[in-house]
């Protein structure tokens, strides 16, 4: 936004002709004496924030100058970079309302030719120009319809009984409580840093990258691998379940008519970019360009329900600096997001249901169990009624009670949400999984298909993200392991997570040779094996592989070598006051941590296998 100020003795304007975007208005024009005259130019990416600094800046003028009356006059010529008329008249009484209660305030009508006289005073705050910029983001209508949506909050039980939060005994669901009251309170922001941050980086997973905007990470070898496999795992399930995997660009036009529409209705906040000719915004999940997709796919009932996914690497929300913090809570993440495309709102249920289990079997496979989290419905009141036996029959499925939050009218472009918390160490939430049911976007995006009867019809879509963000399952997965450590077990990953399944430490020198031997046939056999050769005491070296959450160290000395069985500590089964070993062969170790990854992809060690080969990464 850009205003130029002008303290004046009067401003006199007359109305001359009205364009095509005019907004109403009545009598010829207007005459103020003794007034801050402000000309105006509403730019693309002008939000509300940006508005309020514009009314701070000329409140501060104004009392500067000891103007009692404002004049806000929209004048396009201070900008080649415009925004739409709707967006600037709406700004512009965002503006007269929020400067009334200091300032007599007249407001110019927008849309039409005007003379104007004007004298201004000759002083130094008399000639003033302010460039007003806004962080390049956007706060769309969908968050302000948020923040300002009645929500009534009840627990379903597995009795199927809709029962209000106050009336709700807790006393044997002390998580759930903590979950409520995170939601209800709505405090995002978090005020102590959480022990999954220390974990990230004692573990050489992730850190903060200070070269970047906040919520950017960087990710050590460690965190890359175990990102890259729970991206592998999660995109097998959702092309085991029969989705079709598609790429899409990361940007989009801002002006795009379609776009620019959905945009308005969600709940995110978006990084504006500015191209050659035109300004773009960074997708913030894979719908528009899934979406567009489909709108251009030749659709019969016959090809329903049609599944379309995509791993975004990366999506983008510019969330508020004190929501960010570790893994959490990111401004670039990874989330895989599957959209389903079905003939109506049976079938809508149907894939709801089933992706609701898939989400579970999801997060219980990544080694989150249903424990773990608690379940969120989000639903419109209407909805509810309509479908009360459907509702109840999701809690069953996990046979918990589950918080519901509902709305008296639908404020977003989904009818139904159900959503996994994990509520970490801190007593706060944050989504996992989730599945929505989009009632809007078919008829938005032109996506239609041929029924059984020949007519061309709008489907309904399903939006989904069987784990939720990559980055935050593995913040799940550590605060997961340091509540369990406050309570005395060994923290560990899953081992099929775990960057060094196996360590071996040959005892001397004249071991080496058989710890390298066992190394490379577990490597053979698709185990991620390392060899401690560090010129370190053994009982070093055993600590070491603890802090660093080894689940099966294998010790090699003089007794090893003859006998040619192997020592091994077997992490899960040990407690912090005693070790559990036991001896097995080779092939029996290779045998049990095969049993523990069935059915999870692999990925090789992306470390030499020799740690004194390795730098350290912090």
């Amino acid at each position: 936004m850009k205003i130029l100020l002008l303290h004046s003795d009067y401003i006199e304007y007359e109305v001359k002709k009205k364009t095509k975007l005019a907004e109403p208005f009545e009598g010829k024009g207007e005459r103020v004496d003794e007034a801050l005259v402000v000309f105006i130019s509403v730019e693309k990416g002008d939000t509300e924030d940006t508005a309020l600094k514009a009314v701070e800046e000329i409140t501060d003028v104004a009392r500067k100058v000891n103007a009692e009356k404002v004049v806000l006059y929209p004048y396009a010529h201070l900008s080649s970079n415009l925004a739409d008329p709707e967006t600037a008249v709406k700004l512009l009484k965002f503006m007269e309302e929020n400067l009334s209660s200091d300032f007599e305030v007249h407001r110019s009508p927008f849309g039409w030719y005007k003379a104007f006289k004007i004298s201004c005073k000759g002083h130094p705050l008399s000639e003033l120009s302010r460039e007003i910029r806004g962080e390049d983001t956007e706060v769309t209508q969908a968050l302000r319809d948020e923040e300002k949506a009645k929500s009534y909050w009840y627990i379903l039980t597995p009795e199927k009984e809709l029962v209000e939060v106050e009336k709700f005994d807790f006393s044997n669901h002390p998580n759930l409580k903590k979950f409520v009251d995170y939601e209800i309170s709505k405090r995002r922001a978090v005020d102590r840093v959480p022990p999954h941050v220390e974990l990230m980086k004692r573990l050489e997973i992730a850190d903060y990258e200070d070269a970047s905007d906040s919520g950017h990470m960087r990710y050590y070898p460690n965190g890359r691998l175990i990102k890259s496999l729970l991206e592998t795992f999660v995109t097998e399930k959702c092309i085991e379940y029969g989705a079709m995997e598609v790429e899409t660009p990361i940007m989009y036009d801002r002006a795009h008519p379609t776009l620019r529409k959905y945009l308005e209705r969600f709940p995110a906040r978006q990084y504006i970019i500015k191209g050659d000719k035109r300004d773009f915004f960074l997708r913030f999940a894979a719908c528009f360009g899934q979406f567009l997709m489909t709108s251009q796919a030749t659709i019969t009932y016959r090809h329903l329900p049609l599944k379309m996914y995509e791993l975004t690497r990366y999506s983008f929300r510019k969330e508020q600096r004190g929501e960010l913090v570790g893994l959490r809570r990111l401004r670039a993440f990874t989330m895989p997001d599957m959209h389903t495309v079905v003939r109506d709102i049976e079938e809508a249920k149907e894939e709801f249901y089933n992706q609701y289990k898939l989400s579970v079997e999801v997060l219980r496979e990544i080694g989150l169990e249903p424990e773990d989290y608690e379940v969120a419905i989000r639903i419109t009141k209407d909805f509810y009624e309509e479908n009360r036996e459907f509702i109840h029959s999701i809690a069953e499925v996990l046979n918990k009670p589950i918080l519901i939050e509902m709305w008296d009218r639908r404020f977003f472009y989904f009818v139904l949400k159900f959503e996994f918390n994990f509520v970490d160490a801190l007593d706060k939430a944050s989504a996992l999984s989730t599945v929505q049911i989009d009632v809007e976007n078919a008829e938005r995006y032109g996506i239609t298909y041929v029924d059984s009867d020949g007519r061309e019809k709008h489907p309904l879509i399903l939006h989904c993200s069987a784990s939720g963000a990559i980055e935050r399952v593995m913040y799940s997965l550590l605060e997961k392991e340091y509540m369990k450590a406050e309570e005395g077990r060994l923290p560990m990953l899953p081992v099929w997570l775990s960057p060094t399944q196996v360590r071996i430490i040959p005892i001397a020198e004249r071991h080496l040779e058989k710890a390298m031997e066992i190394a490379e046939i577990l490597r053979a056999n698709r185990i991620r094996a390392d060899v401690d050769d560090r010129e370190e005491t053994t009982g070093k070296k055993v600590r070491d592989a603890a802090t660093q959450w080894i689940p099966y160290v294998v010790v090699i000395g003089d007794k090893e070598l003859e006998s040619g069985r192997l020592s091994v500590t077997v992490r899960k089964e040990s407690t912090k006051e005693r070790q559990k070993k036991v001896e097995m062969t080779v092939e029996e170790l290779i045998e049990e941590v095969k049993k523990e990854c069935e059915g999870r992809p692999y990925k090789p060690l992306p470390m030499p296998v020799l740690l004194s080969k390795r730098p350290s990464m912090r």
